[in-house]
C-alpha cells in the first residue's frame, strides 16, 4: 500500500526528555510491542542506543550536547500498511532557546522545517517558569515602574518563548495564516506527565497552565492535538540503579495519555496518529 510520506519534526528545549522518548520508542519497535514496526534499516542510532543502554541498566542518560545536530531516519509502518519515514533530529535543547533569543535559523533547521509535514512540540510543564513577563503582566505595572524612574529589564517567560518559537517556524515555513492550518499538523506532547500528578485531560491542563500558548495554537491550527507523555514512567538517577527497571526492562515502563484521557502503554501512538492524519 502506498501512503503519503510523513516527515515529523520533533522540537523541544533542553530537559524535556527527547532522547529518553526516542530510546523508549526504539525499544518498543525492537520488541514489536506497539502499533508501529520498522520497515527498513534506521540510520544514526548512536544517541538512542546509548540512552537505551543506560535505561537497560536502570539509569537515566546524559542530555544531548548543545552543539549536536544529528538526524536519525527510521522507516516505519503500521498494521494497515501506512508508511512513514520518521526523521528524528537529535540536538541539544539549548539550540531551540538560541533560535528565539538570537533569531537565527541554522541551515539544518531551515531544511527540516521546510520539509516537515508534521510538527511535534515537547513541553515539560513541571520545569517551566510561570513568572510574569511583558506579555502577561498588566500594563499598569509597567507604568508604575516607569513613574518611579527605575530601569528594569524584562525577559520572555517560557510560555512567551514557546509562542515566539512557533511564530518563527511558521514564518520559516512560509505559511499563510489567513485560515487555520491543516498542514503541517501540530501535536503537543506534555512530557514527564508522571511529575504532574493530575487527572485532567491533556488539552485542559495545557489551557490552564499556558493559556497564551494554547490560545495561539487554537487560533492558527485547525485540529491541534495534545497528548500526555511519560516516556520513563518514573524519575531515574544517572548514578543509582533502579533495580526494578533493570530486571523488568525499560519496555515495561512508559505510557501516554490520549486526548480523551485514555492511558496506553504504547508510546508510539502519537506518531501513528500523525501518520493516519487523525487526532
Amino acid at each position: 500500500m502506498v501512503a503519503d510520506q510523513h516527515t515529523i519534526l520533533l522540537v523541544g528545549e533542553s530537559n524535556v526528555g527527547k532522547t529518553h522518548y526516542g530510546a523508549q520508542f526504539l525499544k518498543r519497535l525492537m520488541v514489536k510491542a506497539c502499533a508501529l514496526k520498522m520497515s527498513g534499516a534506521p540510520t544514526n542510532l548512536e544517541a538512542f542506543t546509548t540512552a537505551l543502554s543506560c535505561l537497560t541498566e536502570g539509569k537515566s542518560t546524559d542530555h544531548t550536547p548543545a552543539s549536536t545536530y544529528v538526524e536519525s531516519v527510521w522507516p516505519i509502518r503500521d498494521e494497515a500498511g501506512r508508511y512513514a519515514e520518521l526523521v528524528w533530529p537529535d540536538y541539544g535543547g539549548e539550540q531551540v532557546r538560541h533560535l528565539v533569543t538570537q533569531r537565527r535559523i541554522p541551515t539544518a533547521w531551515r531544511e527540516r522545517v521546510l520539509g516537515a509535514t508534521d510538527w511535534v512540540l515537547l513541553i515539560r510543564l513541571h520545569s517551566l517558569r510561570f513568572d510574569d513577563d511583558l506579555f502577561s503582566r498588566p500594563l499598569q505595572s509597567f507604568a508604575t515602574v516607569e513613574s518611579l524612574g527605575e530601569a528594569t529589564s524584562y525577559e520572555l517567560s517560557d510560555q512567551a518563548r514557546s509562542v515566539e518559537l512557533l511564530q518563527m517556524l511558521l514564518y520559516l515555513a512560509q505559511l499563510h495564516l489567513d485560515r487555520p492550518l491543516r498542514k503541517p499538523r501540530l501535536m503537543i506532547l506534555l512530557s514527564c506527565w508522571d511529575e504532574l500528578e493530575t487527572t485532567e485531560l491533556p488539552a485542559d491542563l495545557l489551557a490552564s497552565r499556558l493559556p497564551m500558548l494554547w490560545s495561539f495554537v487554537r487560533s492558527n491550527w485547525a485540529s491541534p492535538t495534545v497528548i500526555g507523555l511519560s516516556a520513563l514512567e518514573r524519575a531515574l538517577s544517572k548514578t543509582d540503579v533502579d533495580q526494578e527497571y533493570a530486571i523488568r526492562g525499560p519496555e515495561e515502563f512508559g505510557y501516554v495519555v490520549l486526548p480523551d484521557g485514555e492511558k496506553s502503554a504504547d508510546i508510539t501512538l502519537p506518531i501513528q496518529r500523525l501518520m493516519i492524519g487523525g487526532v
